[in-house]
C-alpha cells in the first residue's frame, strides 16, 4: 500500500486541497493525519484560508481511507465533526511487517517512544521536516503544510514498500530513505 502523510493543516483550507491533489496524483491507499488538523492554535497566525467547516467536508468525503492522531489543537468536538476516529494519542501501521508508529509528536517522537518495538516514527508538531535514521529507527517527521518554520517549504511524506519520500507540497521531491 502507499500512504501520505500529512501534519499540522491548522485550518487551512487551500493547504489541504493542495495536499490532497498531491493524495490523488500519487494515487495513494491511505491518509494519514498526523494531528493539529482544524484549529490553527494560539501561537499561530489565522492562516489564510482559515476554514474549518470546508476542512471536514472535504476530509469526511475520504472518510474512508483516513487514519488519524490527535495533535495537541486538536479538541473533542472536532471528533464530533469528523467521521473518524482522531482522539488516539498514537497508532501502529504494520505494512507488510513494517511497524509504523504514528504520533503527532508532542507526547510522542522520536526521543520518547511508547513501549514495543518499532521500525519507523511518523510524526510532525515541530513544523520541521525531517527524515533520518535514529538507532535502528527510521524518524519522519512530516513538517508542516500551512506553517512551516526555519525558512522551510510546506512538506508531507509518502510512505511505501519500505520508503519513505518528503515532498514539499508543490510535489519537490526533498529527501528518500530505504528502511
Amino acid at each position: 500500500m502507499k500512504y501520505l502523510f500529512v501534519s499540522d493543516i491548522h485550518g487551512c483550507l487551500p493547504a489541504l486541497r493542495k495536499a490532497l491533489d498531491f493524495y490523488h496524483s500519487q494515487r495513494a491507499d491511505m491518509l494519514c493525519l498526523l494531528g493539529d488538523i482544524l484549529n490553527y492554535g494560539p501561537r499561530n497566525q489565522v492562516p489564510e484560508g482559515l476554514d474549518a467547516k470546508g476542512i471536514v467536508e472535504e476530509l469526511n468525503k475520504l472518510a474512508d481511507q483516513v487514519v488519524a492522531v490527535r495533535g495537541n489543537c486538536d479538541a473533542e468536538v472536532d471528533q464530533m465533526l469528523l467521521r473518524f476516529p482522531l482522539m488516539q494519542d498514537y497508532m501502529l501501521l504494520v505494512d507488510e511487517g513494517v511497524r509504523l508508529l504514528l504520533t503527532h509528536g508532542h507526547v510522542y517522537n522520536k526521543e520518547r517512544l511508547p513501549l514495543g518495538k518499532v521500525d519507523a516514527v511518523v510524526y510532525g508538531h515541530t513544523h520541521l521536516w525531517e527524515l533520518e535514521r535514529n538507532g535502528g529507527i527510521a524518524v519522519c517527521n512530516t513538517g508542516s503544510i500551512t506553517f512551516p518554520k526555519q525558512g522551510n517549504p510546506p512538506t508531507l511524506a509518502v510512505y511505501e514498500a519500505g520508503k519513505f519520500l518528503v515532498y514539499t507540497l508543490d510535489g519537490e521531491l526533498l529527501s528518500e530513505l530505504t528502511l
